[in-house]
């Protein structure tokens, strides 16, 4: 699971179109390689290579901005991921 550092006051909710998993992340775009199911090309190439292009599946679906906010969206996807065992918070 993707968690965001203590402290974030902003960050993108996202939501991947392969896998439906649902993640935050610091960075903030339209569209996301998905931490799940996707994964980031490898960006040094040959002189004969041509640039990998990403697969970008993760939809932005809102911007949480403030500490609390974040903090909560962070709890509560991990209180999904956990099926609701709060305890070990």
């Amino acid at each position: 699971m993707y968690y965001v550092p203590d402290g974030t006051v902003m960050c993108g909710y996202y939501e991947c179109e392969d896998c439906d998993e649902r993640f935050l992340d610091l960075k903030i775009a339209p569209k996301l390689v998905c931490p799940y199911c996707g994964v980031e090309p490898d960006m040094e190439i040959g002189p004969d290579e041509e640039l990998p292009v990403p697969h970008e599946a993760a939809k932005l679906i809102k911007v949480i901005e403030g500490a609390e906010e974040v903090e909560k969206m962070d709890m509560l996807l991990s209180l999904a991921v956990t099926g609701g065992d709060y305890e070990w918070l």
